[in-house]
């Protein structure tokens, strides 16, 4: 497991490699495959979305719903296919489109011997921004401002998941990903989560929601594409 220094967190100063990036309105996956070995994760999937919209991968679990948010992340390489962010394709972007992802899976990414300030602070650097202007509106949109400096081990599953949305929208995705984000949360955590991604898509972001979930998804997403197993 990755341990981190609290002290170098708050000591450090300025960002971490400012990288390049790109900017696109829609997102497009063409006749995507993806298999491991002789199981066949998704076959031949089409799917678009556009700037502004909430788009819903529904399906039971076990469809290929995982794979396919991690297919738009680019953390999972197709094996036939082509995923087109704009008019350009996937492999030729690069560190530029990464920047332009965020994404909230079943593991939080979070360091729970921290606070939530601490965490924010390193998310920003990674991303290489200035959490001088950054962390105190995230804790904010995530109702932790008075929690800030206690530990994420003393959390809930919701102020984590709060806190871990946070996270992965501070460098302002274009695209935003989202797999099965309700998991584990009570009614009023799953009011604010909702609230959050309703903002990002009036926002202009491209919002991508995989759940298994139809009466969560009834009434949230915009548009919906049916993962079958």
């Amino acid at each position: 497991m990755l341990t981190v220094d609290r002290e170098r967190i708050e000591g450090a100063e300025g960002p971490m490699g400012v990288t390049p990036s790109l900017d696109f309105d829609s997102v497009r996956l063409v006749e995507v495959s993806r298999h491991f070995g002789r199981r066949r994760a998704v076959s031949r999937v089409s799917i678009e979305a556009r700037r502004g919209d909430l788009l819903g991968l529904l399906g039971p679990n076990g469809a290929g719903k995982s794979t396919l948010i991690g297919v738009l992340a680019t953390l999972v390489q197709p094996t036939s296919g082509e995923v087109r962010y704009g008019g350009h394709f996937a492999r030729e972007l690069g560190p530029p489109l990464r920047r332009q992802i965020g994404l909230l899976a079943h593991e939080l990414h979070l360091y729970t011997e921290l606070s939530a300030r601490q965490n924010l602070t390193f998310f920003s650097k990674m991303y290489g921004l200035d959490p001088r202007s950054t962390v105190e509106p995230a804790l904010e949109r995530a109702g932790l401002a008075d929690r800030a400096d206690d530990d994420v081990a003393g959390f809930s599953r919701g102020m984590r998941q709060r806190l871990a949305l946070e996270r992965a929208l501070l460098h302002t995705p274009r695209l935003v990903l989202f797999d099965e984000p309700f998991t584990g949360l009570d009614d009023n955590a799953v009011g604010l989560v909702s609230a959050r991604l309703r903002r990002l898509a009036a926002d202009g972001a491209i919002v991508v929601l995989a759940t298994h979930d139809l009466d969560l998804a009834e009434g949230l997403v915009t548009r919906v594409a049916v993962v079958q197993s």
